[in-house]
């Protein structure tokens, strides 16, 4: 499900480009000693339209599933990829260290629910 949508266009010599970043939220299950615990869990695409003369000639798109069930951190992510106008293509390259620190918020999350 899409929760936020930011988007900018811009014109380079005859080609039209179209951005969009899109916030994205989700159900996630995560296996604990053998029970499954259900957390909500936020992620990233961005899609890039080009446009020639009035029609759509390519897309790309790429997103990053599950990067934290904490919706601000998600969300200045997603702001940071708006702000530098950054391509689907440099995605991962951008917020692969985020990822990979982000991540262990889904264990926070784990043991919250065994703390109950």
């Amino acid at each position: 499900m899409i929760v936020e949508n930011f988007s900018f266009s811009e014109i380079v010599e005859k080609m039209k480009y179209v951005y969009f970043y899109r916030l994205l939220k989700e159900k996630m299950a995560i296996t604990y000693e053998n029970e499954i615990i259900e957390v909500q869990s936020y992620g990233i695409e961005v899609e890039r339209q080009d446009i020639s003369e009035g029609k759509l000639v390519n897309v790309q798109r790429d997103c990053v599933r599950s990067i934290s069930p904490e919706r601000y951190k998600v969300h200045n992510l997603l702001k940071l990829l708006y702000d530098n106008k950054v391509s689907p293509i440099h995605l991962v390259d951008v917020i692969g260290d985020y990822v990979d620190e982000y991540i262990l918020d889904f264990d926070k999350q784990t043991n919250n629910y065994i703390a109950y």
